[in-house]
């Protein structure tokens, strides 16, 4: 069960702990820098997530990375599922301005005149997205915690800005799929959606490779490049039509 600010083995502090805001010692200093404090909290909470699964962390590992103390976890965010809430909406708003750049660009192609700008444009998103989730690769392993679990948890933090997301992307696909560029009749959101996750199974199949086959190095920084090209062919030729007079 989720866990909440009422209860009291999650809202209450034992032993010899002195401050309802922070622990003592070096943490002290902190107490009052709020956005700070909030920040190491998510920052923590983050870690926890994408170590245990949100059924599986606990509001005490993350006072303990954190160094704050559970009462201002619960003064901050309420319960394990908003805090979990705001982790994911961080990720969000780091995403979003590369996201509405890309959708803005691609509203702006004639799609007819240029469809080789359509496949560069998203072969750029696509590009980009692969390395956020190479640098963020704890938020990379709560997303794959949520595939796992079939998105329940996501499912319970929905807010309108995800579907105002869903209404952004809209337009963009359904001038492609207009323009015929689309290989599938299917619902382009379907289409594009599962696509990019391709760069969050890609990755995850790194360490497996790196038992199966230890002596090839798959997560170096030069065969992270070969596969983040490979993702994005992948992608983008799974998804779109070759140009007219492109080589098969």
């Amino acid at each position: 069960m989720p866990e909440t600010s009422n209860a009291h083995s999650e809202s209450t502090e034992t032993g010899s702990s002195k401050s309802d805001s922070t622990e003592p010692g070096s943490r002290r200093g902190r107490m009052h820098d709020a956005e700070g404090a909030r920040q190491a909290i998510l920052d923590a909470a983050e870690e926890v997530f994408a170590e245990h699964g949100f059924d599986g962390a606990r509001i005490d590992a993350v006072a303990r990375t954190a160094g704050y103390n559970k009462s201002l976890i619960f003064q901050y965010f309420g319960d394990k599922l908003s805090l979990y809430g705001e982790v994911i909406r961080r990720a969000d708003d780091q995403t979003r301005i590369m996201q509405n750049e890309a959708l803005d660009a691609l509203l702006q192609v004639d799609t007819k005149s240029h469809p080789t700008q359509i496949r560069e444009l998203l072969a750029d998103y696509v590009g980009w997205y692969f390395d956020y989730l190479v640098e963020h690769q704890r938020i990379h392993r709560i997303y794959m915690w949520e595939m796992a679990e079939g998105w329940q948890t996501f499912s319970k933090i929905l807010s309108q800005r995800d579907f105002d997301d869903v209404d952004q992307f809209g337009p963009v696909l359904a001038k492609i799929q207009n323009a015929g560029l689309l290989r599938s009749n299917l619902d382009p959101l379907l289409q594009l959606s599962p696509a990019l996750f391709v760069c969050a199974v890609y990755l995850s199949t790194l360490p497996l490779y790196k038992t199966l086959i230890p002596q090839s190095n798959y997560s170096s920084a030069v065969e992270l490049a070969h596969g983040r090209q490979f993702v994005i062919e992948f992608i983008i030729n799974g998804l779109l039509l070759s140009p007219p007079g492109a080589k098969a």
